[in-house]
């Protein structure tokens, strides 16, 4: 009810300062006034003794108590929030820098809140009351304040799009420049557009999502990571101190040992030295009986001492005598350097070697397993009896001359300063990894299979070896273009090798005679290969084991999958296979399946 009449602000002012009434006080006679207004009033009046309502005089003979209206009140503090509200409704409502205003209001201008597409204006909350009370303002068409889309040359609302040109036109424009075009209302343009608007909205709301989630994945791992590396760093610290102790009491007991030891030896050798010396004395002691005896001039005398002296003047019973140590300290030196050289290889190769796989882990690489060699850039080897079945039969050993196959493009731990003519030593083999001091590099860390022995060159290169004249051969599939071209040859043609000399050689293939090519872009055939493989539409396939990468890539496709052949053209052939169809491939890296 309060509510209902507090639009009628002058019931509510005080007849003393006439604003609105401010903690209100009802006198007897039942008007209300300020508690501050009617006590300053009465104080300030001569009453003489009685007191009078300053609106009806009522007389009071005494000062009449002042009681608060708690009714009263509560009223005038929702009339003072009202007027404050709307107050700074009509602020804020004002219109400011790149708001739309209202085009009837004089002075203040207010912010326009409806446009009228008929009237091409708009409207603050005021103005915009017309289009609501008057019956001929009521049909147009209002619609959220905006700036009025008006044709430039017509000088008329927009309300057509032309799909032909792509813009927005006026009435009048269907009748002039496009005449005859594909035009639909605006609405409906909107609505199209806005339902794939939303499409795209959707799935990029999604794709923030399923990135948020990889974010707090890669947080995850990175905060685990980091972790890791705390707890390594702490092993580490351990571990080494550990062994730093160690190898401390280690050293102090070889040291003592080599001290007792060295005592033992002396003492021997001391015993030794002093049984010599003694010998050596009893010697000098004959030596000078002998001299006299050979000085004497009395005949008689020298026969008759002849023979005692004789008989004892030998070395015979004096043994050779010779200083021989229990143990010799230089082997102890040697095996404490080589506990050195195997402490470094440790951090030099296993070590650094751990953390290269882990710095490269991320690249792209095809790995089948660990130590294999189906990675991009190492070809496939082929059965033969001479080569054996891998690059592990080239039997590569310590202290062996090696270089970088032709066929690599890129090692898996890089070049570094090494390149294709680079010529070194293996200085470790471990597994499928090697080690190689290059003159541009040393210590320099690839893979055996990487790698191609250097023999004398009356052997010729390590490719020589294996091919040989009468050998069955074809184009590797990795390779896209031989140095010499293709001729008429095919990665399905097979030849006879016909000559060799250096890296270059000659084959006889079917379509050509005499083709020459690199012994690098060569494979050999297997023995029980008598023709190219002759595929046919229909046919269940599956690519080759020793095919590492075909030529156009796995796509979806692995080494155990068997599809059909959709087609061949010339040198390729298209595959369905259940992981992916129209699969592309080369017909010399498929074989049939039964």
């Amino acid at each position: 009810m309060a509510e209902a009449i507090l639009g009628d602000h002058d019931q509510y002012s005080c007849s003393i300062c006439l604003d609105l009434l401010n903690d209100p006080v009802t006198i007897p006679c039942g008007h209300s006034y300020c508690s501050s207004c009617i006590n300053e009033c009465w104080s300030t009046t001569d009453h003489k003794g009685t007191y009078n309502c300053p609106q009806c005089r009522h007389a009071f003979n005494s000062k009449p108590p002042l009681n608060k209206n708690t009714i009263l009140a509560e009223i005038m503090e929702k009339l003072r929030l009202r007027t404050k509200l709307h107050m700074s409704e009509a602020a804020q409502s004002l219109a400011g820098p790149g708001d739309i205003a209202c085009d009837f209001c004089a002075g203040e201008v207010f912010k326009a809140v409806k446009s009228c597409l008929e009237c091409r204006a708009s409207y603050c909350e005021t103005h915009v009351n017309p289009h609501y009370d008057v019956p001929a303002l009521r049909k147009h068409k209002l619609v959220k304040a905006t700036v009025m889309p008006i044709c430039s040359k017509h000088d008329k609302l927009l309300e057509v799009y032309c799909r032909t040109d792509q813009v927005c036109v006026c009435m009048h424009c269907l009748m002039d420049d496009h005449k005859g075009h594909d035009t639909v209302p605006s609405t409906k343009e909107r609505d199209e557009k806005q339902m794939k608007l939303t499409d795209t909205q959707t799935k990029v709301k999604q794709t923030i999502q399923a990135k948020e989630k990889e974010l707090q994945k890669m947080k995850m791992d990175i905060t685990s990571h980091s972790d890791s590396a705390k707890e390594a760093v702490k092993n580490s610290t351990k571990v080494f101190t550990e062994l730093a102790k160690l190898i401390e009491k280690r050293s102090n007991e070889v040291i003592e040992k080599i001290k007792a030891q060295e005592k033992v030896d002396l003492d021997q050798g001391a015993k030794l030295q002093q049984k010599l010396e003694g010998e050596i004395t009893e010697l000098k002691k004959r030596e000078g009986v002998l001299e006299t005896l050979l000085q004497t001039d009395d005949n008689i005398h020298f026969l008759q001492n002849y023979e005692s002296v004789s008989s004892s003047s030998g070395s015979n019973g004096f043994p050779s005598r010779s200083f021989k140590p229990c143990c010799s300290y230089t082997d102890v030196s040697k095996l404490a350097c080589e506990l050195k050289e195997r402490l470094e290889t440790v951090f030099n190769q296993e070590i650094n070697e751990t953390f290269k796989k882990d710095i490269y882990s991320d690249e792209s690489l095809d790995v089948d397993s660990p130590g294999s060699a189906c990675w991009k850039g190492i070809q496939p080897v082929t059965d033969d009896d001479e080569c054996g079945t891998s690059t592990l039969t080239c039997n590569i050993k310590i202290g062996d001359k090696v270089y970088v196959k032709p066929s690599v493009k890129t090692p898996k731990y890089l070049w570094g300063s090494v390149n294709h003519k680079s010529i070194g030593s293996v200085i470790n083999v471990k597994g499928e990894t090697v080690t190689v001091d290059f003159p541009e590099q040393e210590g320099w860390i690839g893979e055996v299979s990487e790698m191609e022995l250097v023999v004398s060159t009356d052997l010729g290169s390590p490719a020589q070896k294996c091919f040989k004249e009468g050998n069955r051969v074809s184009i590797r599939s990795s390779v896209k273009e031989p140095k010499h071209g293709w001729g008429s040859v095919t990665h399905n043609s097979i030849g006879v090798i016909k000559k060799i000399k250096g890296e270059s050689l000659t084959v006889d293939f079917p379509e050509q005679k005499e083709w020459t090519g690199l012994l690098s872009e060569m494979e050999l055939v297997s023995s029980d290969v008598s023709e190219p493989l002759s595929l046919s539409p229909g046919a269940r396939v599956r690519v080759k084991p020793t095919i590492s990468t075909p030529a156009h890539g796995w796509g979806s496709v692995n080494k155990h999958s068997i599809g059909v052949v959709v087609a061949i053209d010339g040198t390729k052939v298209t595959v369905n296979f259940p992981e992916q169809s129209n699969w592309t491939g080369i017909v010399s890296e498929m074989e049939a399946v039964p």
